[in-house]
């Protein structure tokens, strides 16, 4: 077994960007325990796990894409070329990433397993959040607190179409599809508010909720809002009502919760924070399990298996 893998057992571990640091956290979930430190370009602003054993890292400064394997928590590839790249989303049926570059304006297609770009998909804007349903079909938004929203036809799984552009009820921030994809919460930069769609065609359902920027996780039929401004996560169902408030550090804007595939035997709610540098690990219902000081700045987290 690899040397991550007999360390943590095998098991769940969140990771971590320490913004200002250049590494990659590695965390035990159970106890908050430092796994490893993984060194990494300057600026590793986002990071997301694949289902097929890689993790993604962003880098907005340096201009890079960083993958990482997730069982060895090891480097394998530095990817050049990018102007800002932002967010990444994980094709659920082939080992393709998204990632989004605000400054080209470009969704790029990356092999995971190669380690390469393979094609690049003009916007009409700065790409940032990004979300996939089940292979068919990519929303973007265009910006931090964006007029338009990008609609990508995944046909092609490596070369995305950009198929429409609409305008949301608000100037939006970040697009997460729900776990069986009838529907995509979208919230708002500017605004306290949320919008679900239904990708049936109907108009939106507009709800309440905390200080922009707001940022969205599934687990199941349980919705997780973070609002970092306000310094909480809420919990709510599916249909948007709200369940719970939990208090969290100031500036807990990301949130993420275990991919459908991965089994936990705890299962994790997990928040970084941007201002104190903390991970704040969550029950499944909302109560704090701890919270740890990582670093200076933590802007994003995932959830990998190791071994």
């Amino acid at each position: 077994m690899r040397v991550l893998a007999a360390v943590s057992g095998g098991a769940a571990v969140a990771l971590v960007t320490a913004d200002l640091e250049s590494h990659v956290a590695a965390v035990d979930l159970a106890s908050g325990r430092v796994l490893k430190r993984i060194r990494t370009a300057p600026g590793p602003r986002s990071v997301e796990s694949s289902p097929y054993g890689q993790v993604v890292v962003a880098h907005i400064p340096a201009g890079v894409v960083t993958i990482v394997d997730s069982a060895t928590l090891t480097v394998r590839a530095v990817l050049r070329g990018f102007g800002e790249p932002r967010y990444t989303a994980m094709h659920p049926g082939a080992p393709l990433a998204y990632v989004t570059d605000s400054k080209l304006g470009e969704v790029v297609t990356i092999e995971l397993d190669r380690g390469r770009v393979v094609h690049r998909t003009r916007v009409p804007g700065p790409a940032r959040h990004v979300s996939i349903d089940s292979g068919t079909t990519l929303w973007t938004v265009l910006g931090s607190a964006a007029e338009r929203v990008a609609v990508l036809d995944l046909a092609d799984p490596r070369r995305p179409k950009l198929r429409r552009v609409f305008e949301p009820p608000f100037r939006a921030h970040d697009v997460v599809f729900a776990p069986a994809g009838e529907h995509v919460w979208l919230t708002s930069g500017a605004r306290n508010a949320l919008a679900i769609y239904r990708l049936s065609g109907a108009a939106p359902r507009l709800f309440a909720t905390g200080a922009p920027p707001q940022h969205v996780a599934f687990a199941g039929e349980r919705v997780y809002v973070a609002c970092g401004q306000d310094g909480t996560v809420q919990r709510r169902r599916l249909d948007g009502d709200p369940v719970r408030t939990t208090r969290v550090p100031h500036g807990s804007y990301n949130v993420t919760f275990g991919a459908a595939e991965q089994t936990f035997a705890r299962p994790s709610v997990v928040t970084p924070s941007l201002n104190e540098g903390t991970i704040a690990v969550l029950e499944p219902g909302g109560a704090i399990r701890f919270v740890r000081r990582l670093t200076r700045s933590a802007h994003d987290a995932c959830i990998a298996l190791t071994g």
